[in-house]
């Protein structure tokens, strides 16, 4: 096999022209940024978590990539061309990664509240009347979605009509895009639901195979790229993060937060993120043990 890229959590080996491997490391990144700490067990987690996603989706007539699980931490999926020059892609390019990551989410939280507290995100956008001020995890009147980029250094959000352009998509297309997500949604809110857990918002990413067929690439519904929180916390209205959430609030409460974006903001330097307390690796680590386990209901 062939190593052809080093990413935040996993690395890619070509196996041949159709297939890649993947090998899900115990690394662990938030905000674009690889954290100098590993995670006991959590890229088996990861793997094992979303073969679980994708023989779910393919249970529902939904295409996924997905070939094989090798355990313990590793699959093989189809390949599909990476096209870095967006001016390549036009509507009806065939067997290609769509440059778009795309974010569905159903609860107020997280970077959500810091952009309403900006200005940047209206409540009526999503659903809320004018002038609401909507409060950490209020459910959203109806699921609101965005595209960022996906093969850019830093994610950027997009306009409906950028996101189009970039990806090379039709009208009919997005909406099949947006749709696919909300139904896929719709699969995990069923899933999860069973075992106590509420899906508050998270990513997808897809391609389209050489008929052109919209299929479901990566990985998804996992601690990496979901927020969770137990059903019966939320509904006492005090839900603690059962994702990497809880990495993230680490960093903003050290203050690393507020001076990574800070420096972006100002073209500067960015600051190198410090290493993980060891009591807080350890945390990570059962966190995304037990969740496996209450996602999938299997047993690590």
């Amino acid at each position: 096999m062939e190593h052809i890229r080093t990413g935040k959590v996993k690395e890619v080996y070509a196996v041949d022209a159709d297939t890649l491997e993947f090998v899900f490391t115990d690394n662990i990144s938030v905000f674009d940024k690889i954290i100098p700490s590993k995670i006991p067990h959590k890229g088996e987690t990861l793997c094992r978590t979303a073969k679980y996603w994708f023989g779910l989706l393919e249970a529902e007539g939904i295409a996924t990539h997905f070939k094989e699980y090798l355990p313990p931490n590793r699959m093989r999926v189809q390949r599909f061309r990476i096209i870095e020059d967006y001016d390549l892609i036009a509507e009806g390019t065939r067997d290609y990664l769509i440059p778009l990551e795309i974010i569905c989410r159903h609860y107020a939280a997280g970077s959500l509240l810091d952009r309403v507290a900006t200005g940047e995100i209206a409540p009526e956008a999503m659903g809320f009347p004018k002038g609401h001020r909507p409060g950490y995890a209020d459910k959203l009147p109806r699921p609101y979605l965005e595209a960022t980029t996906k093969l850019e250094e830093t994610d950027r959000n997009l306009s409906e009509a950028e996101a189009k352009d970039i990806a090379g998509l039709s009208d009919a297309d997005y909406g099949e895009l947006m749709d696919t997500v909300l139904r896929i949604d719709s699969i995990i809110a069923r899933e999860a639901g069973k075992r106590g857990l509420v899906h508050c918002d998270g990513k997808k990413e897809f391609g389209y195979d050489r008929d052109r067929r919209l299929t479901v690439i990566d990985t998804f519904g996992t601690l990496d790229e979901d927020r969770w929180w137990d059903a019966a916390e939320l509904a006492s209205g005090k839900p603690s993060e059962l994702s990497k959430e809880i990495v993230r609030q680490h960093y903003r409460s050290t203050g690393y937060h507020a001076e990574l974006m800070e420096a972006r903001k100002a073209g500067r330097p960015e600051p190198p993120i410090p290493a993980l307390p060891d009591d807080m690796v350890e945390r990570v680590s059962e966190l995304y043990v037990s969740m496996y386990e209450r996602i999938t209901g299997e047993r690590f």
